[in-house]
């Protein structure tokens, strides 16, 4: 059973892990060289989409993304779908329309690039067809320039702080209610082994003498 536990306690501690690092927001510095819109029809990846993907009865359909094509400084492709996040993500994301036009008005060649700072959240896997969402951009100077991502930062110190928080707690009961309420279910079962053991020894042992 410990076994069983630990198990259950690291694949939840990754879950927690894989969710922070796929909602937290992240920045890539890229050159925009191109914007459009496909229609994507989707099926087993329709979680990683808005919620458009289905229709009122809940079916799946395709509809039509924006997407933002991007190169990085070292060259590789990059590929950032844009939707809007509405309340969840809470993001409060509205304007994809506008993030479109604003992308389009970026884009630059290699001769002449202009470097973007694209704040997004999300995997970007080709075997699942899954992109991340661009959430926001603004033009930077360079590629080498440096971002510190204080939100995040200041997340997950709080996030720590509760977690450690909620830990205390957990062993305070552990200690002071949950373990005493076991020794005393585990004393009672032991005092009434004990017993239906000694009337068993007493009825059949004295039938024996």
């Amino acid at each position: 059973m410990r076994r069983i536990g630990r198990v259950l306690q690291i694949a939840f501690v990754l879950l927690v892990i894989a969710l922070l690092h796929y909602w937290l927001p992240q920045r890539d510095i890229v050159r925009i060289v191109g914007t459009e819109i496909q229609r994507v029809n989707v099926g087993m990846n329709a979680i990683f989409y808005d919620g458009r993907m289905r229709d009122p009865d809940g079916n799946l359909i395709g509809t039509d993304v924006r997407f933002i094509n991007t190169v990085r400084p070292n060259g590789n492709t990059r590929v950032y779908r844009n939707e809007d996040t509405n309340w969840w993500p809470p993001y409060l994301k509205f304007d994809s329309a506008d993030l479109h036009t604003e992308a389009t008005d970026l884009i630059s060649t290699d001769d002449a690039p202009r470097w973007v700072a694209i704040r997004h959240y999300g995997w970007r896997s080709n075997f699942l067809t899954i992109y991340p969402n661009a959430v926001s951009m603004r033009e930077v100077e360079s590629p080498d320039v440096q971002l510190i991502p204080w939100f995040n930062i200041v997340f997950l110190t709080a996030f720590a702080f509760f977690v450690f928080a909620l830990w205390r707690r957990w062993r305070r009961f552990r200690d002071n209610r949950l373990t005493p309420a076991v020794e005393a279910i585990e004393d009672s079962v032991d005092d009434t082994t004990s017993g239906i053991a000694r009337w068993w020894n007493g009825l059949f042992g004295s039938k024996k003498s």
